[in-house]
Parts: structure tokens; C-alpha cells; sequence
């Protein structure tokens, strides 16, 4: 089994760049993980919010096959304490028997195609961040929720 991020539009800012890289490379330490990018809609601007993620949410779905479970980063997801989410990352390696695929919508969040294939959705925060943020606090929770299984000395709690 895969861990998969995979996330619409490459990340704009350099220091995001970086830290997305530092956690992904710390996270082939525990468990193998993938980044996929997903290229931003050609003239998107042009399109209506609704469109834009209808086009992205086809994208997304052709990355995901038949029996991956799916889960969505999103504002109306579950919260979870970094332990809490340790604990839901061990249930669903051991539960799991295809690939493990979070998703970060584009700008304007996900389509209902999307909403209807996910398994689970989750959210990093009552607040709203970037979808370009959103992939770095997430690659750095995904590899603290490793060390918080491993029992090391990354979290302090």
C-alpha cells in the first residue's frame, strides 16, 4: 500500500516548495509516499468557480482507482488532535488493503463528483488556509503522526 497526496496546481511560493519537500523526504523514512500534481486547468480563469472544479474533480478521479480510499482535506471534515490523527493514520494502515489518497482541492475546494467518492474527509482547522498551504501542514502532520507512532521525540506532548 501507497500513501498518496495528491493536489491540483503546482505551489507557487519557493519556502513552501522546500518544506513540502523536507517532511516528504523524512516521510520515505517510515512509509512509502507519493506527491502527485495535478497541472492547473489551461485557461481556468475563464471558467465559472462550479466549472473549474467540475474539470479539476475529473482529474482528481482519474488518479484514484476502484478500491483506493479516498480522503478528502476539507473545511468540513473531522478535526483531530495530532495524537487523534496518529491514531486514525494506524487504523487506516492496517485496514487499508489498496492505496491511501488525500486530496487537496484547488482554490475553490472540490466537486460533488469528489464528495461522492470520498471515503473520509478531513480538516486541518476551523480556519482557512491556502490550498497551497494546506499541503505543507499536511505533509508535516502526516510525518508527526509517524513519529507519534514510532514513539520519537518530534512531537511533544
Amino acid at each position: 500500500m501507497k500513501i498518496k497526496l495528491i493536489a491540483i496546481g503546482k505551489t507557487d511560493e519557493k519556502f513552501l516548495e522546500e518544506g513540502i519537500d523536507k517532511y516528504l523526504k523524512r516521510l520515505k523514512h517510515y512509509h512509502p509516499v507519493e506527491f502527485i500534481v495535478i497541472p492547473d486547468i489551461k485557461q481556468g480563469g475563464k471558467y465559472t468557480p462550479d466549472k473549474l472544479k467540475e474539470e479539476e474533480g475529473r482529474l482528481i478521479l482519474q488518479k484514484v482507482q476502484e478500491g483506493d480510499h479516498l480522503i478528502m482535506l476539507d473545511e468540513k471534515g473531522k478535526m483531530f488532535t495530532s495524537g487523534e490523527f496518529a491514531n486514525y493514520l494506524q487504523k487506516k494502515l492496517n485496514s487499508v488493503t489498496t492505496n491511501l489518497i488525500f486530496v487537496v482541492g484547488g482554490a475553490f475546494g472540490f466537486s460533488q463528483a469528489v464528495y461522492a467518492r470520498a471515503n473520509d474527509k478531513l480538516a486541518l482547522s476551523t480556519m482557512t488556509f491556502t490550498h497551497q498551504m494546506i499541503r505543507l501542514f499536511f505533509t508535516e502532520q502526516l510525518y508527526r503522526g509517524f513519529t507519534i507512532l514510532r514513539g520519537e521525540k518530534y512531537h511533544n506532548d
